[in-house]
């Protein structure tokens, strides 16, 4: 097959004559890589952006000039990217650099399974963390080290995602340690789903089998004033935390039919249901605590039903009923959508945060924080009002189809017409992409080499490379 790509791509006479060139394409995306790989990697991976210069990596809590991010944009973004550009073109500068991203997870991979948000890989401060080498070199207690597994901002599951992927490509089917990096991470994160279904933010072991299994309910009382609690335990879909999750089973599941995917997925389904808020609120909380009431996290974030972790509750159980037809994953959604319909606001958005029972759209005041019905003095850093209609509307329009026709949709182009047509639906983002490309082979953004943008671009050129060679008759 990677013949064949090589094959394809060193003529552009194959190619349709209204499709650009993918030689060229491949020629842009190799000096990139080549800059990337060369410049930017420390011990293979990424950080999130770097100066002009790609000395000093950032990250979202720091600077380093030996600093790799786990957290998207990061050495997971860049790493799937180059293993898509190498899977279009065949081109081993792809795989060498996507290889490369992925030792640098295992090189970094902590004691409990999964990754925190960043790793640096200076001696002095890689002492601060207590990795899976260490584990099995005999080293047992994390002392004061960091050893928990992050789900935040999609860390671990970016990384599991990666990886699951690089285990299935045939280039590294021989490759024993990427392998067990990757059981070792499954094995944790399935270990570490409570008896309810559902996963906490951080994980430093098996869940507690002594939790307690229950339906959400509204609390007697709840404190209006941020408490200051601990809140990685607690059950949390905020920032799509679950739904992250459940990509990674999903995928995992396709790939393997390794029947434990599938009995967690099922098992996170259970939860969403139980989570479900009862009238006149049937949507979701960002988190729950034990007793499966919503709780405080952060100081700007209240016990309160959400907007936004609500689309993703919905976009889950939709997916669940397309993968297993069980009708029990749809009958939360038609409440949960007339609550939104409900719910707006005058300007046709969303609150972020609803008040229990109530309903009130909840705010916070600048400064001071304190909470607030009143929108018009809110901080900045943080959006308390969501554009979710968008996400609305494209879930009615499935709710509207057939499991059938969204298994078929799942499945991706099937004839060299509808690759065509995928095509040339990316040709405006591989032009932007080429003009943006500068003679170094980076991509800048407000003056910074920006792995977002990377990542971008090199995606969108490797997915019109496949669906430009793919629409050539055989």
């Amino acid at each position: 097959m990677r013949l064949l790509f090589a094959l394809l791509l060193s003529s552009s006479l194959i190619v349709a004559a209204d499709l650009p060139d993918p030689a060229a394409i491949t020629a842009a995306m190799k000096k990139a890589v080549v800059y990337a790989h060369t410049q930017l990697a420390r011990e293979g991976g990424y950080a999130s952006s770097y100066d002009k210069e790609g000395k000093i990596g950032e990250v979202e809590h720091g600077k380093s000039p030996t600093i790799i991010s786990i957290q998207p944009p990061g050495t997971t973004t860049m790493g799937l990217a180059m293993l898509k550009a190498y899977q279009a073109t065949g081109e081993e500068v792809f795989l060498t650099a996507a290889k490369d991203a992925a030792k640098a997870l295992l090189k970094c991979q902590l004691a409990s399974g999964g990754w925190g948000s960043e790793f640096d890989f200076d001696p002095e401060k890689a002492k601060k963390y207590h990795l899976r080498s260490d584990l099995e070199a005999g080293d047992k207690e994390p002392g004061k080290r960091n050893h928990s597994t992050t789900l935040d901002d999609n860390k671990t599951q970016s990384a599991l995602l990666f990886l699951l992927e690089m285990t299935h490509e045939p280039a590294c089917k021989d490759d024993a340690e990427l392998k067990r990096c990757t059981k070792v991470a499954f094995d944790a994160l399935l270990a570490a789903q409570a008896p309810i279904g559902a996963w906490p933010q951080q994980f430093s072991g098996p869940a507690d089998a002594s939790a307690p299994v229950l339906k959400a309910s509204y609390p007697e009382t709840w404190s209006r004033t941020f408490p200051a609690v601990k809140y990685t335990g607690f059950y949390t879909l905020n920032d799509d935390n679950l739904q992250q999750i459940a990509k990674v089973l999903f995928r995992a599941y396709e790939l393997e039919k390794d029947e434990r995917y599938l009995a967690a997925l099922k098992k996170l389904g259970d939860f969403f249901i139980r989570a479900q808020m009862p009238e006149p609120q049937p949507v979701w909380a960002q988190q729950y605590d034990r007793e499966m009431h919503p709780a405080w996290a952060r100081k700007f974030e209240p016990p309160s039903v959400t907007a936004y972790e609500s689309i993703g509750a919905m976009e889950t159980l939709h997916q669940l009923w397309v993968l297993t037809g069980d009708e029990q994953y749809l009958a939360p959604i038609q409440p949960a959508l007339a609550w939104f319909e409900r719910s707006k606001l005058p300007d046709g958005k969303h609150a972020r945060f609803y008040e229990l029972k109530t309903n009130k759209p909840l705010f916070f005041v600048k400064d001071t924080y304190e909470l607030t019905y009143d929108g018009s003095n809110i901080p900045t850093h943080y959006s308390f009002t969501d554009e979710v209609q968008d996400n609305i509307d494209d879930l009615k329009k499935k709710l509207a189809q057939s499991r059938e026709d969204l298994q078929r949709k799942l499945q991706g182009p099937a004839t060299p017409k509808e690759w065509k047509s995928r095509a040339k639906g990316v040709i405006a983002k591989v032009q932007k992409a080429l003009s943006a490309l500068d003679s170094e082979g980076r991509w800048l953004k407000d003056d910074q080499i920006d792995v977002a943008e990377f990542s971008k671009h090199l995606t969108a050129m490797a997915y019109y490379i496949e669906a430009a060679t793919k629409s050539v008759k055989p």
